[in-house]
């Protein structure tokens, strides 16, 4: 069983919308996913169509076992399973921090799932609090999406050193570029500056592009209502590179 964060310390890259393609991606090869939703926008909730309920709450999270268990839905789609975000989320750091072993809570609640699921997918909220050591602490892997602008690029960089500073294992962090457009000069230059300088940089970029936007719409994986355009492909060749470079790495 591995488990992998959708992660970034800056918003708007794409977190949500990569967790919710490659989760459903895993799903169709058969592994048994469960994505799970710890953003109190629920927006991973909302595209599988389900209710951004955690049945009782922030409290029965943080206390785990049954009352998690209790929260987690099917969706539509064989093999993979959601545990949905609600607003109560928002409190999650702070109700974190007041309690013994603060780092670790996350992992804790994640442990009975560990044995029902092949994978399992947390989509993040942006963070660099105690709820990014609780995520760092309770993930085999993290995955990064990195837009090429210089913003997004000096984020990630702050993300690796408080990694560094805080002793979490640099080489289990992996980065995807996302929300790329072709067309500037820009762009290009700093997805191979990034290449080339940071280790880690999967071969594979989400460009910027409208049935990525449309999921919101359909409120679906791309991959199910076009499943033959490019942004579908772009998430089928990420979850190979996931799979070849990370995945299969564990095993």
């Amino acid at each position: 069983m591995t488990t992998l964060a959708i992660y970034s310390n800056k918003g708007g890259v794409g977190k949500t919308a990569a967790a919710v393609n490659l989760s459903y991606l895993a799903a169709q090869t058969g592994a048994r996913t469960l994505l799970c939703d710890l953003d109190p926008q629920s927006s991973a909730t909302y595209y599988f169509r389900v209710k951004p309920k955690l049945r009782f709450g922030v409290k029965g999270f943080i206390k785990g076992g049954k009352q998690v268990y209790k929260s987690v839905k099917g969706t539509d789609y064989e093999n993979l399973d959601l545990l949905p975000a609600d607003f109560s989320l928002r409190n999650l750091d702070v109700t974190f921090s007041i309690l013994k072993r603060s780092k670790k809570r996350l992992s804790k609640i994640l442990n009975p799932f560990r044995a029902e699921y092949d994978l399992i997918i947390l989509d993040c909220p942006v963070t660099i609090s105690i709820l990014a050591d609780n995520v760092l602490n309770a993930t085999d892997y993290t995955l990064v999406p990195l837009i090429p602008t210089t913003l997004s690029v000096r984020t990630y960089r702050q993300m690796l050193a408080f990694c560094q500073k805080n002793k979490y294992a640099v080489n289990r962090i992996y980065s995807f570029f996302s929300m790329v457009d072709r067309h500037k000069k820009m762009h290009k230059e700093l997805m191979l500056s990034v290449s080339k300088n940071f280790k880690g940089v999967l071969k594979s970029f989400i460009p910027y592009l409208a049935q990525v936007e449309k999921m919101g719409i359909y409120r679906a994986p791309v991959a199910v209502f076009a499943p033959g355009s490019l942004a579908s492909k772009s998430y089928q060749n990420l979850w190979s590179k996931v799979q070849n470079n990370i995945l299969n790495q564990k095993n």
